[in-house]
């Protein structure tokens, strides 16, 4: 997984002239579960067809010019290490901050499922 990469591959984008703002989003992993338990790592599975469909949904939002996903799957991953990128691209602050939120919180919610291991 590599940020830089997608942000480049943003800045290809053919209507890259339109862009004002590219906000990412980094998910790591925590050491500490939300519930407060000591974690030691944790498994990510996706749902393709679902992160499919939420992007593809996205993208059709107002000045939103792109969207880019990568998510570090099916692996044990350590605290520290990066579990998602989201990367979006769109004309104007209200319109991408808004579109970043609620792809986010659909990927979360509908897309991924996390396996958390405790000390």
């Amino acid at each position: 997984m590599n940020l830089a990469v997608l942000i480049e591959k943003i800045k290809k984008h053919p209507d890259y002239d339109k862009v004002g703002m590219i906000l990412c989003h980094n998910g790591v992993v925590r050491g500490t579960s939300r519930n407060g338990r000591k974690v030691t790592g944790l498994k990510i599975a996706v749902d393709h067809e679902k992160l499919k469909k939420i992007i593809d949904e996205n993208k059709k939002r107002p000045g939103i010019v792109d969207i880019l996903v990568e998510i570090d799957e099916n692996k044990e991953l350590s605290v520290g290490e990066d579990v998602m990128f989201l990367v979006v691209a769109g004309d104007i602050r209200d319109n991408v901050i808004m579109t970043l939120n609620d792809a986010l919180n659909a990927i979360k919610t509908t897309v991924t499922k996390k396996t958390e291991f405790y000390l």
